[in-house]
């Protein structure tokens, strides 16, 4: 489709008409590397470089599978505005929703920033909404990631618990949570952590046969979690071997998931059915979680894909005429 008038603007499903204004000869064109890490796929825009004014409806257009680039989450690398950090990470998902952290995406940034020459500094130190993450590029093309603070207070996701049942386990406290739909009904026990953004984990005998599509959006959006919560499904092979599926907030199901593969080791270590360091088995990959009763460490691999460039606003307005 060609369009020819001077000054079209389009308001439709409630979008920003500003972002969908297109001009003759008026472009905003943005470059961009597509990344994965273990299957976590990536778009990574460098915000050092380029003006990106990033909205809701520009996250979801490229994030679309079928009409943009694809991708789990949108990255972009900005200047700092720390004093103590040499860039601002920040994350969109799928669903155009701002998050405080991914950690497969924090893999990839440094890898970005790296390849793309905006420094050459390494350990790098990366602000994002909670706070600095200190990210190292070994010589083998593995990144190891400096998770920051890990909290298991419920109120730290949050997490209403108010009336639940519940039940320690060595460190840890199980939460008995009720969840039905129209379909279906039940209820999991769940562990909660909060590493910048917030999980709830559980375990089950079988990851290939556990209900992810089925209960994962429940616990996603259940109205105990206000901001919403990624939900971990944990297969313990051994002490030092779990298998993990995660349904993330805002993205669905994705083939990894680091702050994810973070929460299911610390929650197991703290119930005393792992021991550190865990190799995780995710369905894209393999991620290696080191923990202290404190502090995480998550180490895997992060690969840039190609590199690309798009009409972003051309893109959203043709997204607004299919929708």
């Amino acid at each position: 489709m060609r369009l020819n008038n001077s000054n079209i603007a389009v308001q439709k499903n409630n979008l920003d008409a500003s972002t969908v204004r297109l001009r003759d000869n008026q472009q905003m064109i943005w470059n961009f590397t597509k990344m994965h890490g273990a299957g976590n796929d990536f778009v990574v825009l460098d915000g050092v470089r380029q003006t990106i004014e990033m909205t809701p409806e520009r996250a979801r257009a490229l994030a679309d599978r079928h009409f943009g680039v694809g991708a789990d989450q949108i990255l972009l690398v900005e200047p700092a505005t720390h004093p103590d950090a040499d860039f601002r990470y920040r994350i969109f998902n799928a669903d155009g929703g701002e998050v405080e952290h991914c950690g497969n995406g924090a893999r990839c940034f440094v890898r970005f920033v790296h390849e793309q020459g905006l420094s050459d500094r390494n350990p790098l130190r990366a602000e994002i909404m909670t706070g600095i993450l200190v990210l190292d590029e070994s010589d083998d093309e593995q990144v190891t990631v400096d998770m920051g603070s890990t909290r298991f207070d419920p109120a730290a996701l949050p997490f209403d618990t108010s009336g639940l049942a519940s039940r320690a386990q060595q460190q840890d406290t199980l939460w008995t949570l009720p969840y039905e739909s129209e379909s279906i009904q039940g209820s999991a026990d769940i562990s909660v952590v909060a590493i910048s953004n917030p999980h709830a984990v559980m375990t089950v005998d079988n990851v290939d046969t556990a209900p992810v599509a089925q209960v994962g959006p429940l616990i996603e959006s259940h109205p105990r979690f206000p901001k919403r919560v990624n939900t971990g499904f944990m297969q313990i092979v051994d002490p030092h071997n779990i298998r993990l599926r995660v349904y993330e907030r805002g993205a669905g199901e994705t083939l990894a998931c680091g702050t994810g593969a973070c929460a299911a080791v610390a929650t197991g270590v703290r119930r005393g059915l792992l021991a550190s360091p865990v190799r995780v088995q995710t369905r894209g990959g393999v991620l290696t979680i080191a923990f202290d009763g404190r502090q995480l460490r998550m180490t895997g691999p992060a690969e840039s894909v190609f590199n690309g460039a798009i009409d972003i606003d051309k893109l959203v307005f043709s997204l607004a005429l299919n929708r």
